[in-house]
């Protein structure tokens, strides 16, 4: 049993960490390092509602001062771990007071991941990424300061979002992704086309299967324009950049820990005695799916921060797989799209309400003879519904038969 536990991070998996430890009873001190100034907030209305100017900062905060007091959760902001030792439990740790190490008894990390920058684009004046609320903050300033012209860089969940937000709010915006179709690395060709003819009947300037070679800049290092790989270049005042995230894993570098794209853990989220990860940070295998995973998607973030706490308070002999339903969903303009499980392109697909013409629909995927997922647009309902039955283990004939029940 530990007496006290630090956890990494103090973002979404973070806060929902430390409040499911005093859920389940623990009494011992709890320490939340986080590297922002924030308190920690909720991320997904960034690319919507934030960027949009409809919510301000404290619509997305995730808890209070007062609420960490009530819950006795110490909470350290401006704070990063900077390395950790198995071997001696030491965690280096600097902030506003300097650098010191500590020893830790519990340890979950639940640090994150950042956005990918485009290389070469250091110091230039325009460029954007959307991770953090300064980040939002910074790209609304630039579009209420007059930019008009827009070119995001990646149009998956976060590139296609902003996309959207930008365009509703009367901005000219181009969308390039390099591949052939946007967010072709989760959806099939033919949903993931449907998702980029969205953008384009609201006037945005989607360009597919083009890499960016180069940004032009003004006398002042301003962005001015970005050159795509087929030599078309295309004016920008501003440039959002969302080509993915990396793992917040390079202080965890010798540690004793396995570090492989995030950090490796086993199926009950323990990356060591006494050390779990929750979150995008966090890979582990998922015994429903037979799959070594790592989601960074929002439902995860809470589902596992809240298992991998209690998997520090709990007895080998006492614990259980943690093996979810991955589901994420992305609002762009008047189109919900939602996606459960873990479909494939070469899975069997069916349409089992609606239709893509309409663009309210949902498709049922399966593989190897099971349900292995579900996608659809305007149709929360039926995405629920065979989420549910994927939990349940439905065979695939299963899901066929009673399509239309």
């Amino acid at each position: 049993m530990v007496d006290s536990i630090t956890i990494v991070g103090a973002s979404l998996a973070g806060i929902r960490g430390a409040e499911a430890l005093r859920k389940a009873d623990f009494g011992g001190a709890i320490s939340l390092v986080g590297g922002e100034a924030h308190l920690p907030y909720d991320r997904p209305p960034l690319s919507k509602q934030v960027l949009a100017g409809e919510w301000d900062f404290d619509r997305i905060q995730l808890t209070s001062q007062e609420k960490l007091d009530e819950l006795d959760i110490e909470l350290r902001l401006n704070t990063s771990a900077t390395g950790f030792d198995l071997a001696s439990r030491e965690l280096s740790i600097t902030g506003p007071d300097g650098d010191h190490t500590e020893t830790v008894d519990g340890l979950l990390i639940a640090c994150g991941a950042r956005a990918r920058t485009l290389p070469g684009t250091d110091g230039v004046a325009g460029v954007h990424v959307l991770r953090t609320s300064d980040d939002a903050t910074a790209i609304t300033a630039a579009v209420d300061a007059g930019a008009q012209r827009v070119v995001v860089i990646g149009a998956g969940f976060i590139g296609a979002e902003v996309a959207a937000t930008l365009r509703t709010k009367g901005v000219d915006v181009a969308l390039i992704e390099s591949m052939a179709y946007p967010m072709a690395r989760v959806l099939r060709e033919d949903i993931g086309t449907l998702c980029g003819q969205v953008q384009i009947d609201q006037g945005v300037d989607l360009r597919c299967g083009v890499g960016v070679e180069r940004l032009t800049t003004t006398a002042d290092q301003r962005v001015a324009s970005v050159v795509l790989r087929d030599g078309t270049e295309i004016p920008a005042d501003l440039v959002v950049v969302g080509i993915g995230v990396i793992p917040n894993t390079e202080w965890l570098e010798g540690s004793g820990l396995t570090i492989d794209n995030g950090v490796v853990c086993d199926s009950t989220c323990l990356a060591a005695p006494g050390v779990t990860a929750a979150g995008d940070i966090a890979r582990w295998n998922n015994v429903r799916f037979d799959e070594v995973m790592r989601v960074e998607h929002w439902e995860n973030a809470v589902d596992q921060a809240g298992f991998a706490a209690r998997r520090l308070l709990a007895s080998d002999a006492d614990v259980v797989d943690y093996q979810p339903i991955p589901w994420f969903w992305s609002d762009q303009y008047d189109r919900k799209i939602q996606m459960a499980g873990r479909p494939r392109a070469t899975d069997d697909a069916m349409v089992v309400t609606g239709s893509m013409e309409e663009r309210r629909f949902a498709v049922i995927f399966g593989r190897d003879g099971e349900l292995s997922g579900v996608f659809g647009m305007n149709r929360p309902r039926h995405v629920m519904q065979y989420r549910m039955r994927i939990e349940e283990g439905m065979t695939w004939d299963e899901a066929v038969a009673t399509a239309d029940a």
